[in-house]
């Protein structure tokens, strides 16, 4: 069964086929994609990698976790799922602050 991996701390100038090759020494690799900010179109510094099964991924994991690539010493873990909008921490809240002082009252 195929299993994504999340690959951290990348350096900018690194691209979808740089990953592809380098994870392509574990195994077979369906999916490698880096991160780009939609504003400026820059490299986020991190990416996902989707290997075949999960010896190939094992096998990334303990290749080239805190190992260094293109100058930089790269993080790979397991990715965890994307967490719904409601989850993701924002939001809340709401309502007027209170503080200020003189003025009338409601």
């Amino acid at each position: 069964m195929a299993k994504k991996l999340y690959v951290g701390n990348l350096n900018y100038r690194t691209t979808d086929m740089q990953l592809e090759e380098l994870f392509g020494q574990a195994g077979e690799v369906l999916s490698a994609t880096v991160i780009m900010d939609r504003e400026t179109g820059r490299s986020k510094g991190f990416g996902f990698v989707e290997m075949a099964d999960d010896a190939a991924a094992a096998d990334a994991i303990e290749r080239f976790n805190n190992n260094e690539f293109d100058g930089r010493t790269i993080k790979v873990d397991e990715a965890r799922p994307p967490r719904r909008r409601e989850d993701r921490g924002y939001g809340g809240g709401g309502g007027y602050g209170g503080g200020g002082g003189g003025g009338s009252r409601w």
